[in-house]
């Protein structure tokens, strides 16, 4: 069983020696490491884990290798939860993009 990570507040940039962590992309741009977009791939990540854990769990009901009806209804509830926090950090961050285009400069 994964544990899941606790969500880490977004640290303010003070300066630019803070941002240290840029990087050259292959084109020659260059990329920071997003807090937001680390935050999201984690997000994703657990919910395939959760999402396989409980498929695996299924598997073995079907197979006859288990028959713990509880441990099955467990993983598909994390499996759900990890789901709606996927889409609703989705939806946080269309809101927020959608909020920047629609400010006049």
């Amino acid at each position: 069983m994964t544990a899941i990570k606790p969500i880490q507040p977004l640290q303010k940039i003070d300066s630019l020696s803070a941002l240290q962590g840029v990087q050259k992309t292959s084109e020659g741009r260059t990329s920071v490491a997003i807090p937001f977009q680390t935050m999201f791939q984690d997000a994703v990540s657990s919910a395939q884990q959760a999402d396989s854990n409980y498929q695996n769990k299924i598997s073995d009901m079907v197979t006859g290798k288990s028959d713990n009806l509880h441990d099955i209804m467990i993983a598909s509830k994390k499996a759900s939860l990890s789901l709606d926090l996927v889409v609703e950090l989705r939806n946080k961050l269309l809101d927020a993009y959608k909020e920047i285009m629609n400010t006049s400069v």
